[in-house]
């Protein structure tokens, strides 16, 4: 399915995060990282974001951040600096929904 056809809300589950893993693009990850107030997504965004997707795929599931933390050879406080939450940084690499206590870990972070 071609996100070209589809509207931003039609991708998105209730949660504001990607319903499909394969439904992402980097037009979508910019259009995400606008409407949580990021207008520029820098080389390291992406790095980081290219990391996140990778483990997630490699793994099959929703990676650790501590091992994307480690592989991305940053630690969590870039994260931070660089989306605000681990969870911001989930949405824009367009990784489903963590399930509520998933969300609720990365939004502490």
């Amino acid at each position: 399915m071609s996100t070209d056809t589809l509207d931003l809300e039609d991708l998105l589950d209730e949660d504001g995060l990607v319903k499909d893993f394969s439904f992402w693009s980097e037009g979508l990850a910019r259009d995400l990282a606008r409407s949580e107030g990021i207008q520029h997504l820098s080389d390291r965004h992406w790095h980081l974001i290219r990391i996140m997707r990778s483990e997630y795929d490699r793994m099959s599931g929703p990676p650790a951040m501590r091992s994307v933390c480690r592989s991305a050879g940053i630690d969590r406080g870039d994260v931070n600096d660089l989306f605000g939450y681990c969870l911001v940084a989930w949405k824009v690499a367009g990784l489903p929904n963590p399930g509520q206590d998933g969300r609720t870990h990365l939004g502490s972070m």
